[in-house]
């Protein structure tokens, strides 16, 4: 009998976590024609699904999960649509989560990293965050530097986790120009690229970060170990003038971010551009020397493969989930060691055997992630979920 499966679809504009949202609900379609989704989306955003199958309706839903009636508001809602098991594609789980649910744990930096800041709002938002977790009948770890961290942090058994691998978006692999195109014939994806960039007054060879600006990033130490290798490539005939872009985050709330721009003296060379559409991005990503990714923690680490994918030499941390996800496919640095990071740009931008080298591993590294198989793997939680709950009757706290 076709399972009635609702997923939460509200992050779809977010930064990374939109992404896992887009592509895992796009993977379903092309693998799961027998059960019913319903997908609770935004007013605004219910567009954003009009291409899937017959057997998928979005309905609108507008109270942000930050709001605290939506702790009670949610769930009640939720229970208009019976149901037979929800998921939640991240660690934000309503107070009255009506069950059987799964919870996808992309990183668990809200304990590891922002638990250190005090306040009752932030004592809350913990408090949830376990809470919603050791509720769950199942959890979905996206790498199994994540799934190691549920178990230790939380205590939960191993039994009741599933590592399932998130994938690249499928377009950074797709070699074709941008949608509002000006030119036509061989040339246009050039033209594309230059036109974009020019927009951007981007002139210069550029490193390229994309991603959050939160403290596990190490943005600091990426600008310092940036304005060391500028200082080393001051002569040098193609880099003398090389720029760091960073795109993603806005940095107003990170002046830690801005005070190293200013005192390492970078200031006309480090440009931060905020989030930009996926057509700019993906031009980003394609025309930078080199990705630099050197953060301090990542549940799984999407960047670099984003930028394997566009064909693009990597540097970055060998610490928690990334050396798992890039394998031998990037340069990999100590994220504590600006001396190690900035030794690793020199090496990847001043050696072409070395950069010919990573390219070639990267595109032989995204093969091993797709979103299909992703989605066949989620397909298999749901089942083995919906089983479960059929078969034991509802406990006591349930």
């Amino acid at each position: 009998m076709p399972l009635r499966i609702v997923i939460d679809v509200r992050h779809i504009r977010d930064f990374g976590i939109g992404s896992y949202i887009r592509n895992l609900v796009h993977g379903l379609g092309l693998v799961d024609a027998e059960n019913q989704y319903v997908l609770t989306a935004r007013r605004g955003e219910v567009h954003e699904f009009a291409h899937l199958p017959k057997n998928f309706q979005t309905v609108p839903y507008d109270r942000s999960d930050t709001d605290l009636l939506d702790q009670i508001a949610y769930p009640w809602f939720l229970r208009t649509l019976a149901g037979d098991l929800y998921h939640v594609p991240l660690n934000r789980v309503s107070w009255m989560m009506p069950k059987p649910y799964i919870v996808t744990v992309h990183d668990m930096s809200g304990l590891l990293y922002q638990g250190r800041v005090t306040g009752w709002r932030n004592n809350l938002r913990l408090f949830l965050f376990r809470r919603g977790l050791l509720r769950a009948d199942r959890i979905i770890a996206v790498s199994g530097a994540t799934r190691r961290d549920v178990e230790n942090v939380l205590g939960i058994p191993g039994s009741r986790i599933r590592q399932i691998y998130s994938a690249p978006d499928p377009r950074f692999e797709q070699r074709q120009p941008a949608a509002d195109a000006r030119a036509a014939g061989p040339d246009t994806q050039a033209f594309e690229r230059r036109r974009i960039l020019e927009r951007y007054r981007i002139h210069d060879p550029f490193l390229l970060y994309t991603g959050m600006i939160r403290p596990q990033k190490n943005i600091p130490r990426l600008i310092e170990a940036f304005a060391s290798v500028r200082t080393h490539l001051s002569e040098h005939p193609r880099y003398k003038d090389l720029k760091l872009i960073v795109i993603g985050d806005e940095t107003s709330r990170f002046p830690g971010v801005r005070r190293a721009v200013n005192q390492y003296r970078v200031e006309g060379a480090v440009r931060f551009l905020g989030f930009v559409p996926f057509d700019t991005l993906r031009v980003f990503y394609e025309a930078a020397e080199a990705f630099v990714f050197p953060s301090l923690y990542e549940g799984f680490g999407l960047p670099p493969l984003e930028a394997m994918a566009s064909g693009t030499p990597v540097v970055t941390s060998n610490v928690s989930s990334l050396p798992e996800v890039v394998g031998d496919a990037a340069m990999t640095v100590n994220p504590e060691n600006v001396f190690d990071i900035a030794r690793g740009i020199r090496e990847v931008l001043l050696d072409d055997d070395l950069r010919d080298q990573l390219r070639r591993k990267g595109f032989e590294r995204i093969r091993l992630f797709s979103w299909r198989r992703t989605a066949e793997a989620v397909l298999e939680t749901y089942r083995e979920v919906a089983a479960a709950a059929h078969r034991l009757p509802a406990g006591p706290g349930s």
